[in-house]
């Protein structure tokens, strides 16, 4: 397989601290990162090469702290192919592939959602690809005229997850009504994660109590999110999950500067304090939902 690892996605810099955090105490039961985007590129030096941490330092830093592997998703052609590619290349790595919600009226727009969406299922076929995503529904950042390229496109999504009997992680932002009314209307695979889960109490239940899995984020620990704190509390154990959406939602004392699975730890902890269980017990009760919607990283 082409090693398409010039594809190097670069976040806006300005003057804010982009050194990476010292890494946490380890934890002493090992865990996995379910949701990261390792193909951008993030550090001092981003884009040149010398700054961002490569894929196996990643992999490096995330196991010295007791993060086992990680899923890495795709939101577009260029970096599913790079997810598929990582996991096939890696064995601490496993791929979601997808058109992400945003990008999906771009495609359209250009006469290419079908295609792109056929490249999603080939990629699909692949032993370590083991998850659609992320897919959704996105009504921030996308305006009206394109949200009939949207539903297609998460549609079309749910119906792969099915076909290859894979599970699938959604996007949902400002759409918690509509994301849910769709996996409804039409049916959610059987492993559904809500990636970097936004909602309530009250949407956790209703999530959770048709299946769902719901992976939270660094952005748990952050001052305005008892939102997310509040549907923690009421998520079976489960169905919980933990993920970083690195580079992005850096956990709070860290926020603002560049996330990286080995960062999971300190989420994990957060997560134990709120729930006011043993962390050994929540790692492992972690590990084991990870296993069962993903299935082994060693397979």
């Amino acid at each position: 397989m082409t090693d398409p690892s010039q594809y190097v996605r670069q976040r806006e810099k300005g003057a804010r601290d982009v050194t990476y955090p010292d890494a946490p105490e380890p934890l002493a039961v090992a865990v996995y990162d379910n949701h990261a985007h390792l193909e951008i590129e993030d550090g001092p030096s981003a884009g040149s090469g010398t700054g961002g941490l490569s894929l196996d330092e990643q992999l490096d830093r995330a196991a010295a702290v007791g993060v086992a592997g990680v899923v890495q998703a795709g939101g577009d052609i260029d970096s599913s192919r790079w997810s598929a590619w990582a996991a096939a290349s890696h064995p601490r790595v496993l791929a979601a592939v997808a058109i992400h919600p945003n990008e999906a009226p771009a495609y359209a727009e250009q006469g290419m959602l079908d295609e792109a969406i056929a490249v999603i299922d080939e990629l699909a076929a692949q032993p370590r690809v083991r998850a659609i995503g992320e897919t959704g529904l996105d009504f921030f950042r996308t305006g009206d005229e394109g949200l009939p390229a949207q539903f297609a496109s998460f549609e079309a999504h749910i119906a792969l997850a099915k076909k290859h009997d894979i599970a699938m992680q959604i996007h949902d932002r400002d759409s918690h009504d509509a994301v849910l009314e769709t996996l409804q209307r039409v049916g959610a695979p059987d492993r559904t994660v809500f990636h970097c889960f936004s909602g309530d109490a009250e949407m956790a239940r209703i999530a959770t109590g048709r299946g769902c899995y719901l992976s939270f984020a660094g952005n748990i620990t952050f001052k305005n999110a008892q939102n997310l704190r509040d549907a923690l509390a009421v998520t079976p154990r489960d169905r919980i999950l933990v993920e970083t959406d690195a580079p992005f939602l850096t956990p709070t004392p860290h926020r603002g500067r560049p996330n990286a699975p080995y960062l999971v730890p300190v989420t994990v902890r957060f997560m134990a304090a709120e729930l006011d269980v043993d962390i050994d017990e929540l790692c492992a009760q972690l590990a084991a939902n990870t296993l069962a919607v993903y299935g082994s990283f060693d397979d």
